[in-house]
């Protein structure tokens, strides 16, 4: 978005999230259709826009910009929920994200 490639503007992502956001820095929130920011994990605390499903495979989106992201990102995407649900039998998810 034109600022300087260094550590402080970088964040870690998977490929596949990395496919997805690109340069958004909003989007469309699906329940309300209210243009949201997108999660910002150096601004924003994970707990007050996100929670897990019951079984800890989805994400669910607590606020326009938790439903947003979640949406723009494809987070829920099947590949990622299956790998939620092996790291869950082997006890290494959810992450401790506070």
């Amino acid at each position: 978005m034109g600022g300087p490639t260094e550590l402080e503007n970088l964040a870690l992502a998977c490929h596949g999230c990395n496919q997805h956001k690109g340069k958004q820095t909003s989007a469309q929130d699906p329940l309300t259709g209210i243009l949201a920011p997108l999660f910002h994990p150096r601004e924003h605390k994970w707990d007050e826009h996100f929670a897990w499903s019951e079984d800890f495979t989805m994400m669910v989106g607590l606020t326009e910009i938790g439903r947003a992201t979640i949406s723009a990102l494809q987070l829920n995407r099947p590949g990622l929920v299956n790998l939620r649900r092996a790291l869950y039998a082997i006890a290494e998810h959810p992450p401790n994200i506070n």
